[in-house]
């Protein structure tokens, strides 16, 4: 027998014979049937010329020659699985350009869990403030409208705001009303007609305090220290709420006008960690 002609399959299926000396217990972890076991197990024993299994009632009986064989077999799995290991971290990491707020607030919360799975992308994350230019990411996560040209381009989700304050604003109110709201200052943002309109009260004019912040997460962690009322994604911002650094006291949430997106070179074939983002949103 030839080293082209080796049987690898038959020999991954000895080896879990032996190990378990039972081929029903082989079969249940190859994922195949007993029968299939039994039959490459004689057809390897065919091949090779030797006794590997006999009977001794209902006991399986392994060989000499076949633990020796699949000693052997035991040994060369487990380099070839070093070998894959050693393939896998030798790739050069992703490249993933991010909007600021979504890498502090959503992704890097979820990149340990992310990095356990089977074939997790190694990241190289880049959380700039703008798109950067084509070439230089492989895949970026952009809030805007787009278009994105050179990109194929996926809809995450929509920018959304609700009122989030610090509770040390809330002087222990329990119950809200727009018009103790407006009391308070607030956090610019051009959303904030929208959100005033669809809490009933289009004509408000509230008063805002003299910063303006670049990003969501910067505005976040103003409204945290007190300076004002930010208009905040619930989903983005859960944990902080959850911390009981902020409180969102309305139910009333206005969308867009700019959605988060998944971008990615349009000749590019999809990155395990794309499909794995994708799908963190279908839900």
């Amino acid at each position: 027998m030839t080293s082209s002609a080796l049987p690898l399959e038959s020999l991954r299926v000895l080896a879990a014979c032996v190990r378990h000396a039972n081929f029903s217990r082989a079969a249940d972890e190859l994922a195949i049937t007993p029968t299939a076991v039994s039959q490459r197990m004689r057809a390897l024993e065919a091949q090779l010329g030797v006794q590997l299994f006999g009977r001794h009632g209902p006991r399986l009986i392994v060989t000499e020659r076949a633990a020796a064989l699949a000693a052997g077999v035991e040994q060369a799995l487990t380099l070839m699985r070093a070998a894959v290991d050693d393939c896998r971290r030798a790739r050069p990491p992703l490249r993933v350009t991010c909007a600021p707020t979504f890498a502090a607030c959503w992704l890097v919360p979820r990149l340990a869990a992310y990095q356990t799975l089977a074939g997790a992308d190694a990241i190289a994350l880049d959380a700039g403030q703008g798109l950067s230019p084509p070439g230089s990411f492989d895949v970026a996560i952009r809030s805007g409208s787009g278009p994105w040209p050179g990109c194929r381009a996926t809809r995450l989700l929509a920018e959304q705001g609700t009122p989030m304050l610090s509770p040390r604003l809330s002087a222990g109110r329990s119950t809200w009303t727009v018009d103790a709201l407006l009391e308070l200052p607030f956090i610019p943002d051009p959303r904030w007609p929208d959100w005033l309109a669809l809490a009933g009260r289009p004509a408000a004019q509230p008063g805002f305090v003299a910063a303006r912040f670049p990003n969501y997460e910067l505005e976040a962690r103003a409204a945290v220290q007190g300076l004002g009322v930010a208009l905040l994604s619930p989903r983005m911002f859960a944990e902080a709420c959850e911390r009981g650094e902020l409180v969102a006291p309305f139910d009333s949430l206005v969308e867009g006008p700019h959605s988060y997106w998944l971008l990615a070179p349009v000749d590019a074939p999809a990155s395990h960690f794309e499909t794995w983002l994708q799908a963190q949103f279908e839900t």
